[in-house]
């Protein structure tokens, strides 16, 4: 960090915690609940035409019903290369291949296995907060480093703390509506 005012640092720590909210908004995007969405495959790439891709830069993706995701490849060259990466990856689906579109049925979640991802999603809530507790020290040092009134540099510390019991807020909310979202049968 290259601040050199409390109001900048303060600017920036909140922007570092803004992204971590985001991150953990993606990472419960991929977390699968009861219904299919294009989210779920986002993060498994695909080796094709020399470079791992992304599928929805390969194909479209549909969701044709609340158990059914439908992958269409612009290239049917990239059937099986697709295919196979979604068998290698931990989704946990086999793909049905039916010449033309690539399609992937989730069964319903037994109660073990919505448990079982309620705790995933606990730990990338409290990896988001360690995380955000982390940015807080590390403003926290960077308000030592300006050399500021006492007063001044007090009031910057409980602005930071605020700031950081916002977001760690933010953080147990959108747990809980993840959670909810997981159990819902």
């Amino acid at each position: 960090m290259s601040v050199t005012t409390d109001k900048e640092l303060f600017k920036e720590t909140e922007e570092r915690m803004k992204k971590g909210i985001e991150a953990l908004g993606r990472e419960f995007r991929t977390v699968r609940t009861g219904r299919a969405t294009p989210a779920l495959i986002e993060r498994i790439t695909v080796a094709a035409y020399g470079q791992d891709m992304p599928i929805n830069q390969l194909a479209s993706v549909t969701v044709p019903d609340a158990r059914m995701l439908v992958i269409q490849p612009w290239d049917k060259s990239q059937m099986s290369a697709i295919e196979k990466a979604i068998q290698k990856s931990d989704l946990g689906i086999t793909p049905t291949n039916d010449g033309t579109v690539i399609r992937l049925a989730f069964p319903s979640l037994t109660e073990d296995r919505r448990k079982d991802l309620v705790k995933q999603v606990k730990k990338k809530a409290e990896e988001a907060r360690v995380a955000l507790r982390n940015i807080r020290r590390d403003a926290l040092e960077h308000l030592k480093e300006l050399e500021l009134p006492e007063d001044q540099e007090k009031r910057a510390q409980e602005q930071i703390q605020k700031l950081t019991d916002k977001y760690i807020e933010e953080v147990s909310h959108s747990l809980d509506h993840k959670e909810k979202e997981i159990m819902e049968v």
